[in-house]
């Protein structure tokens, strides 16, 4: 069952991977941040696919999906934004 938006976790999920592969691409256009970027990235985008992977049909509130749409475009916290608005452990 979904919500009136019909998204799911794992849709959500995709769409954050999406803009965080926007942002890791930014960040890794500063040569002495390439390989903090590298390390940042491969950990989260892991932990969100896991979240997606063990989660992805779940129905997702359209608030919480406008919540992640919204989320600060920070390397370092957009991830964790996307986990506690889905009420997963940052």
């Amino acid at each position: 069952m979904t919500q009136e938006t019909g998204t799911t976790v794992e849709a959500a999920i995709e769409r954050a991977l999406g803009a965080y592969a926007a942002l890791a691409e930014l960040g890794e256009e500063i040569d002495d941040e390439w390989s903090y970027v590298q390390d940042l990235s491969e950990a989260w985008r892991d932990r969100l696919e896991a979240v997606a992977a063990a989660r992805g049909p779940e129905a997702v509130d359209p608030l919480i999906d406008d919540a992640i749409d919204r989320a600060i475009d920070w390397l370092s916290t957009f991830p964790q934004v996307v986990l506690v608005a889905l009420g997963e452990p940052a």
